[in-house]
C-alpha cells in the first residue's frame, strides 16, 4: 500500500487504464492512509468514504464496459473546503458556514466528477481564505508533514498537507494572494494559479473576486498539467471566464530542456528579510535552469515592493463586500434569534459569533477604506498601484518569456509564532502577491530543502502563457530529481501519530 501511494497521479492512472489496479482499490488506500494521519495533521474537514468507494467503483465498471476514460480517471482527489459540493458540507473553514450543503456543484466539482476523478473529502483552510498558515480555521490548524510542530502554509494548507503525506495524489485550492502557491512551497508539492480567468471561479465561495483563481495542487508538474486540463476552460457561469482553449500544457511539461528561453530573475525579491537558506536552494535552481539552455537575466520590477499594502487594502475591501451576505438571514449561522432581538441585532450577533478574528480584522480594514471621504486615499490609490504592477510584468515580458524568484521568503515556520502579529503573517505573501493583481500565470515548483524543511521557486509567465510555466517546471522537476536521485517528497521523515492531537 505504501508504495501505491506514492506514485503519481499520471502513474496511477496508467496502471489502472492496462488494467493492473482498480480504482476502488487505490481509494481504499487513500482512506486507510487519511484514516491514520488525519487525527494528526487536520489536512481534512470532512470525509465522504461511503461516496468515494461508490464513484470509484462506478468508474470501474465503466473501464469494464470499454467506455473511453480521460488519463485521471479514478484518481482519489481532495477539495479545498470553499467549493460548493452538493454532497458534503462546504464550511469555508468557519463557523459561519458549519453543516452548511450547498444546493449545486462548483463548475471545477462538476468537471472533476465528469472527468471521473473519485472526491473523498474537503480539505481544510483559513476560515473564509484569509491567512497564511491555515491556523484561522474554526476547525483547528493543519500541521505540515515535515514537522508537525509548523504551518503548511495558507489558507490552502489542506490540500498542500494532504498531498504531501501521501493521503490523496492530487487536490485543488483557490489562490488569492498566493493560496496555492504558498503552501506548495513550504510542503515540498506544485502549486499552480492559472491566468486569471483560466479556471471557473463558479461555485468557489468568493473571498476577493478580482484577485480569486482555482488551480492544482500536486506532487508533480505532469499531475499539475493533467489536473488544469481537466478543470480549465470556459465556463458561462463565470462572468471573468476566457472563452478561449486550455493550451498544452501536458507537453510543455514534457519538454526536455530550456534552449532559447529566457528567463529574469526579479531583483527586488531577494537580500533582506529572505533566509539564507532559501537564497542558497533558489540560486542552485537557477543555474540547473542555465545548465538546461535557459538565458539568465537579471530584471528589476520596482513596482511589485508595493504589492503587499496595496493587496491588503484592495483584498480587505472586496471580502468586506463578498461576505455582507453573510448576516444570519438568508443561510449561515443565527444567533440571537429568541424574539427578544431586533433583525438588526440578530444580524450583528450572527457574525460576532460567526466570523473568527482575522475575518472581523479584514471586514473592518475593508469597510474603512470603501466609506465615503477614504475611497480615493485607500482603495483608489491601490488600485494606481496595481496598474503600475501590471505595467512591470508587461515591460519585463517584452524581454524575458519568465520571471522567478523564491516563492516565500522563509521556509514554514512554527504555529502560533506569527498569530500576534498580522504584518509577519501578512509578509509570507511578499513574493506571490503581484501575480495575482496582475492576473497572469504563477506557479511553485520545490527547489530542495532547507534545514530539512522545503524551499520553492516560482515561475511568473505571461496571461494566456500558462504552458510557460509548465515547461519550466518540468525540466527544473527533472534536473532536481536526477540530482538528488530522487523526488523531494521521498525524504519526507516518518509522521509520528502521538506526537500531537489535531
Amino acid at each position: 500500500m505504501d508504495e501505491l501511494i506514492r506514485l503519481s497521479a499520471a502513474e496511477l492512472g496508467r496502471r489502472m487504464a492496462a488494467g493492473e489496479l482498480t480504482s476502488e482499490e487505490l481509494t481504499r488506500a487513500c482512506l486507510a492512509r487519511i484514516e491514520a494521519l488525519n487525527p494528526t495533521l487536520n489536512a481534512f474537514l470532512h470525509v465522504d468514504a461511503e461516496g468515494a468507494l461508490a464513484a470509484a467503483r462506478a468508474v470501474d465498471a465503466r473501464r469494464a464496459a470499454g467506455d473511453e476514460l480521460g488519463p485521471l480517471a479514478g484518481v482519489p482527489i481532495g477539495v479545498k473546503d470553499n467549493y460548493c459540493t452538493t454532497d458534503m458540507p462546504t464550511t469555508c473553514g468557519s463557523r459561519m458556514l458549519q453543516g452548511w450543503i450547498p444546493p449545486y456543484d462548483a463548475t471545477v466539482v462538476k468537471r472533476l466528477r465528469e472527468a471521473g476523478l473519485v472526491i473523498v473529502g474537503k480539505t481544510n483552510m483559513d476560515e473564509f481564505a484569509m491567512g497564511s498558515s491555515t491556523e484561522t480555521s474554526f476547525y483547528g490548524p493543519t500541521r505540515n508533514p515535515w514537522d508537525t510542530d509548523r504551518i503548511p502554509g495558507g489558507s490552502g494548507g489542506g490540500s498542500a498537507a494532504a498531498v504531501a503525506s501521501f493521503m490523496v495524489p492530487l487536490a485543488v485550492g483557490s489562490d488569492t494572494g498566493g493560496s496555492i502557491r504558498q503552501p506548495g512551497a513550504v510542503t515540498g508539492t506544485v502549486g499552480v494559479k492559472p491566468t486569471y480567468g483560466g479556471v471557473s471561479r463558479y461555485g468557489l465561495v468568493a473571498m476577493a473576486s478580482s484577485l480569486d483563481q482555482p488551480g492544482p495542487c500536486t506532487r508533480s508538474t505532469e499531475d499539475a498539467a493533467l489536473l488544469q486540463a481537466v478543470i480549465g476552460g470556459y465556463d458561462a457561469h463565470d462572468s471573468a471566464s476566457l472563452n478561449m482553449p486550455v493550451p498544452d500544457l501536458i507537453a510543455a511539461a514534457q519538454a526536455a530542456d530550456l534552449t532559447g528561453v529566457r528567463i529574469g530573475v526579479v531583483t527586488e525579491f531577494q537580500g533582506e528579510g529572505y533566509e539564507r537558506g532559501v537564497l542558497e536552494r533558489f540560486a542552485e535552481a537557477v543555474e540547473l535552469l542555465r545548465a538546461a539552455g535557459a538565458e539568465i537575466f537579471e530584471v528589476s520590477c520596482p513596482a511589485f515592493t508595493y504589492a503587499l499594502p496595496a493587496y491588503y487594502l484592495i483584498q480587505p475591501a472586496e471580502l468586506s463586500s463578498n461576505l455582507a451576505r453573510f448576516d444570519g438571514m438568508r443561510y449561515g449561522l443565527r444567533a440571537g434569534d429568541d424574539g427578544t432581538h431586533s433583525a438588526e441585532q440578530v444580524m450583528n450577533l450572527s457574525r460576532e459569533e460567526g466570523f473568527g478574528r482575522e475575518a472581523k480584522r479584514r471586514i473592518i480594514i475593508g469597510t474603512y477604506a470603501l466609506s465615503a471621504g477614504y475611497y480615493d486615499a485607500y482603495y483608489g490609490s491601490a488600485q494606481k498601484v496595481r496598474t503600475l504592477i501590471q505595467a512591470d510584468f508587461t515591460k519585463a515580458f517584452e524581454t524575458v518569456d519568465v520571471l522567478i524568484s523564491p516563492t516565500t521568503p522563509t521556509v514554514a515556520f512554527r504555529i502560533g509564532e506569527r498569530m500576534s502579529d498580522p504584518m509577519s503573517m501578512y509578509l509570507a505573501d511578499l513574493c506571490t502577491i503581484p501575480s495575482n493583481m496582475a492576473g497572469n500565470a504563477s506557479a511553485s515548483f520545490p527547489c530542495g530543502l532547507s534545514d530539512g524543511l522545503p524551499v520553492g521557486l516560482q515561475v511568473m509567465a505571461p496571461p494566456m502563457a500558462d504552458e510557460r510555466l509548465y515547461r519550466v517546471g518540468g525540466v527544473l522537476e527533472r534536473a532536481l530529481e536526477s540530482a538528488w536521485g530522487h523526488p523531494l517528497l521521498d525524504v519526507l521523515p516518518t509522521i509520528d501519530t502521538q506526537a500531537v492531537t489535531a
